[in-house]
């Protein structure tokens, strides 16, 4: 963030300090979305790399209004190398962390999981099939 009074030696206002924290939740704020239009939704997993599975799901419930944050319970069956791979089990059963109102509290649990635990983001956009 900028000081107002940090002044370079010339008399300049100092350049902004870049905040990759601020970075990185805006990133996860603005994947997490619903587009009532397309009826397209944004969702985050948390991935662990080495157990090769979702551990943690985050998207948007229009139903609600609310941002919903599940841990992953119980994986698909998962074949590395599979002409559909995306590189990990995929949940199919979680219990849910909780619920938050704006997606940048969301952001905040999420970054925290994946610095804890050692996770890597995946995005996923869902479109509404035609028939729903």
């Amino acid at each position: 963030m900028i000081d107002p009074g940090l002044r370079r030696p010339d008399g300049d206002c100092a350049m902004p300090v870049f905040d990759t924290d601020q970075f990185v939740l805006r990133l996860i704020a603005e994947t997490l979305f619903y587009d009532e239009e397309y009826e397209a939704l944004g969702n985050l997993s948390l991935i662990d790399i080495e157990e090769q599975c979702e551990r943690f799901v985050a998207s948007f419930a229009p139903e609600d209004g609310l941002f919903v944050l599940e841990e992953a319970t119980d994986w698909e069956e998962y074949e590395p190398g599979e002409a559909d791979d995306i590189g990990y089990a995929l949940a199919v059963d979680s219990r849910e962390v909780g619920t938050y109102e704006s997606a940048d509290e969301v952001a905040e649990v999420l970054l925290g999981l994946g610095r804890e635990h050692g996770l890597s983001p995946s995005i996923t956009l869902l479109f509404e099939e035609e028939g729903d």
